[in-house]
């Protein structure tokens, strides 16, 4: 996946040994460009960024003077652009806009089959670009490595007792080139496990990080890989709803689409 190696092995283990291990056993037994900030409308137009030196004043009338230090709860939230389609389980028919470029990455990784081959080779073949060399396999074979580590086959569907569930809370979304074309996005997320019996999840995924690039290719929002966009990437400061470290570093929490 588009982290790197010591990252993926770091949190298949989390996987393992946090809620996803516990339900499986349970359901077995029974460079170059400077980033800017992709924010706003759909034009893509930018936002200011916030004050890092305000100080509450007594008076209204004072305080309205002063700049307001905000935060991913306060802040500008990302407002999602529901999809035109669907195709083999993965939405498509975003719009050419910083909106459509973020909504195709959170929504691809809500709905991908992170724990089932099959089904997320048939998603990563629609909505990949064909100059991703060797990012498809890659992907699957995280999954397999994740299906390993939690005791099952290295192939095959997810566990049928077990209803999985990825909530992004949060994006950072940066541009990675002067078109606006090619957009590197962060989501932090929550994973849930559902057993059959409609118990909840002990030992959720809380709080995980991970990035997608997406580029504009043939009319559609496209995952890559490519060297010249993978050396650019750039590593956000940790996430929190309340940090107004986390909204100068370009956080925003994510509005779903009405």
């Amino acid at each position: 996946m588009s982290v790197d190696a010591h990252d993926r092995k770091a949190r298949r283990a989390k996987l393992t040994l946090i809620g996803l291990g516990t339900l499986v056993g349970a359901a077995l037994v029974g460079g170059g460009v400077t980033a800017v900030l992709v924010i706003g409308d759909e034009s893509g137009s930018t936002a200011a960024k916030p004050s890092s030196s305000a100080t509450p004043a007594p008076s209204k009338s004072s305080d309205e003077s002063q700049p307001k230090r905000f935060t991913p709860a306060t802040g500008q939230k990302k407002r999602l652009v529901a999809p035109s389609g669907q195709k083999d389980g993965v939405s498509i028919g975003f719009p050419r806009t910083a909106r459509g470029a973020v909504s195709a990455a959170v929504y691809f990784w809500e709905e991908y089959a992170w724990l089932h081959d099959q089904k997320a080779r048939q998603q990563l073949e629609v909505v990949t670009s064909p100059d991703a060399v060797g990012y498809i396999d890659d992907m699957i074979s995280e999954v397999r490595a994740t299906r390993e580590e939690a005791g099952l086959p290295p192939s095959g569907p997810a566990p049928g007792q077990i209803t999985f569930t990825t909530n992004v809370n949060a994006v950072r979304a940066t541009s990675m080139d002067n078109t606006g074309n090619v957009v590197q996005v962060w989501m932090e997320y929550d994973r849930y496990g559902t057993p059959a019996d409609g118990g909840a999840d002990e030992n959720p995924l809380k709080g995980e990080m991970s990035d997608l690039i997406v580029k504009w290719q043939d009319g559609q929002w496209k995952l890559t890989n490519e060297p010249r966009y993978w050396k650019q990437r750039s590593f956000p400061v940790s996430y929190e709803p309340d940090s107004t470290h986390a909204w100068a570093d370009l956080w925003q929490q994510v509005h779903r689409a009405d």
